[in-house]
């Protein structure tokens, strides 16, 4: 082995399965953020104390269920689960709820969560695109003032 790999220890065996995290914790994805749960409980579904809720996706549970600014969703007894003692709240069942996609990886405790489809809509009710003018192929000015109260497709590209 050369002298750069052994500089690297963790290069000297890269296709080990190595754990990501310690055990009993996990790591959860959402809106670009990266949340680092240092406790979650056991079970191929993501059980999380209820103090995580906002940390992770803003919810904040009331008595009136789990809300997010004006929007609350009335949750039951089955989203909270009893284990060893200790409360959880089933984070995957409640993306179930408001189906929220998801994927996992249950192995590597690791969560991605998915926009929640009420606040996509949401956002799509009143989203106006900005004025700007481009040039198209044939070197006509087109503003997208011109195509008020048409559908248009804007393609971009870059290189890099």
């Amino acid at each position: 082995m050369s002298k750069a790999m052994m500089a690297y220890p963790d290069l000297r065996h890269p296709f080990e399965e190595k754990a990501i995290h310690p055990q009993g914790s996990a790591t959860v994805l959402y809106q670009g953020r990266n949340v680092t749960l240092s406790e979650v409980g056991d079970g191929n579904s993501l059980l999380i104390r209820p103090d995580d809720l906002p940390g992770i996706n803003g919810f904040v549970l009331k008595p009136q269920g789990a809300c997010y600014a004006d929007m609350c969703i009335p949750i039951g007894e089955s989203l909270f689960v009893e284990r060893n003692g200790k409360k959880w709240f089933d984070l995957t069942a409640f993306a179930d709820l408001l189906g929220q996609p998801y994927v996992a990886d249950i192995n590597a405790r690791v969560w991605s969560f998915a926009e929640i489809p009420s606040r996509r809509q949401d956002m799509m009710v009143d989203a106006m695109a900005p004025d700007f003018e481009v040039t198209d192929r044939e070197g006509q000015v087109v503003r997208m003032a011109d195509l008020k109260g048409k559908k248009a497709l804007i393609v971009t590209w870059s290189s890099w």
